[in-house]
């Protein structure tokens, strides 16, 4: 089977386009862009018009990446979609793109997709106690599994974008805007267990690639070196302070970070350290293999 995996995001698009034979698996194709569908999620929710348009342009171009590989189609919406009251006007002329609908799912079935995404890439997780977090643009998802075997997820509304709307209002942020974030994440995250067991913590999306890319120091972003990095709490910690000193215009020009995150980076990565510093690890490990891989085996093996 050859397959597209689609992921629309408050923030991000993503394309995977992979086959399968067996327990094999070949990656024809990976890409993702920054559309920023969820834009303003942190008011009033609605996606705008340059929104809309922008993020089907993308989906214009990861269809025809579909067609070249003649592989069927498979697309997921997350909290952009579950809460825009106007979403029936980027759906209906996605689907027709697309030639299939894009199913828009809640925030427990975007979490055990990311679970399962991140089981498939890392089998040594399957044997012990496990936290997996995926830092979206406008939710985060938090599992909680021990071999295998999942006791808890969650998804709550905690996201890049939706904190930087909320809280930043400064450039460079202030310290009272950080520790508002911080606030304001301690709160929703509270509900969480992570003291039943001492877990390792999996971190997912682009808020975690990318700072494993700037710890790293990469001037281009290479999946094979961040997919397994062990990003320790020391060197996220140097990349909060670094961030939150940092302008915009500054942001933009660090080695390892898009410019197009520059403006959302400093608040996902809040919401990583007081995750981490709560689940009680001295380091996080590094997927870049979020939703879209964990639909795509759920499409091949069931």
């Amino acid at each position: 089977m050859t397959l597209a995996t689609i992921d629309i995001g408050t923030n991000t698009t993503l394309l995977l386009v992979a086959s399968t034979r067996g327990s094999d698996v070949a990656v024809l194709e990976e890409r993702a862009e920054i559309t920023r569908l969820g834009r303003g999620i942190g008011r009033n929710g609605a996606l705008d018009v340059e929104a809309i348009a922008r993020t089907l342009a993308v989906l214009q171009e990861f269809a025809a990446a579909a067609r070249r590989h003649d592989a069927r189609i498979a697309v997921i919406g997350t909290e952009a979609l579950r809460r825009a009251p106007n979403a029936a006007a980027f759906l209906a002329p996605a689907a027709e793109i697309l030639g299939t609908p894009v199913e828009v799912i809640d925030g427990e079935r975007e979490a055990a997709l990311t679970f399962r995404a991140v089981v498939a890439s890392f089998p040594d997780l399957r044997t012990g106690p496990l936290a997996v977090v995926d830092i979206g643009g406008g939710s985060t998802e938090i599992v909680l599994a021990d071999s295998g075997q999942v006791g808890f997820r969650t998804s709550l509304p905690l996201g890049s974008v939706r904190m930087t709307e909320a809280f930043i209002h400064s450039d460079p942020a202030t310290a009272a805007e950080q520790a508002a974030i911080a606030g304001a994440i301690d709160s929703a995250i509270r509900e969480v267990p992570f003291a039943r067991v001492p877990t390792t913590l999996v971190g997912v999306a682009g808020t975690v690639t990318s700072l494993a890319a700037m710890a790293l120091a990469l001037e281009s972003y290479d999946p094979a070196r961040v997919h397994g990095y062990q990003l320790s709490r020391a060197d996220l910690g140097r990349e909060i302070a670094r961030l939150g000193a940092a302008t915009q215009a500054e942001r933009e020009r660090m080695i390892g970070l898009d410019p197009r995150r520059a403006d959302v980076i400093l608040a996902g990565a809040l919401i990583l350290d007081r995750i981490a510093s709560a689940a009680g690890v001295a380091e996080v490990r590094v997927s870049d293999r979020g939703i879209r891989w964990g639909l795509f085996h759920e499409f091949t093996h069931g």
